[in-house]
């Protein structure tokens, strides 16, 4: 019952988490630097696999652990993200890819060079004083915790 429950509010919350993000991107009009976009990967990995789940009504403990595993790594990029932020940690290679594959003449290029990739220190936007980073350090670790404490928990609440 507690992980239906458990899976159900994931299942929410990140359907929430990603509109929350495309309104932030396309109606407000910041725009996401490539560790934002690499955050968003937990949340759509969730999406599909307790959809998957609710649909079929199988394995159960996979798709936890999965839960986990996909939370945790959403943990690592977005604290990593929030240290940058911060200057603990200094921007990598990630920050300044760009996926601009439409360049087709000179005058492109100079204007992806002029423009470039969004920098992952700038913080264009903040909810409650906080940056999106900040945030969602907080949620996938908490994420985590339940995940994994439903898991160790698992055959007792069966």
């Amino acid at each position: 019952m507690i992980r239906e429950y458990f899976l159900k509010t994931i299942l929410l919350f990140s359907f929430f988490a990603m509109s929350s993000a495309y309104y932030i991107e396309y109606i407000l009009g910041y725009q996401p630097c490539n560790l934002c976009i690499l955050q968003r990967i937990p949340y759509i990995g969730s999406i599909i696999i307790i959809t998957f789940f609710f649909i079929f009504k199988r394995f159960e403990k996979l798709i936890l652990f999965t839960i986990l595993i996909l939370f945790f790594f959403g943990f690592i990029i977005s604290f990593y993200h929030f240290g940058i932020e911060n200057n603990f940690f200094q921007e990598s290679f990630i920050c300044n890819l760009t996926g601009d594959s439409k360049i087709t003449n000179s005058s492109e290029l100079l204007k992806s060079l002029k423009t470039g990739p969004i920098s992952c220190k700038d913080v264009p936007f903040k909810l409650l004083g906080m940056s999106l980073a900040s945030i969602n350090t907080v949620l996938t670790l908490i994420i985590c915790v339940i995940s994994l404490r439903i898991l160790v928990n698992y055959e007792k609440n069966k």
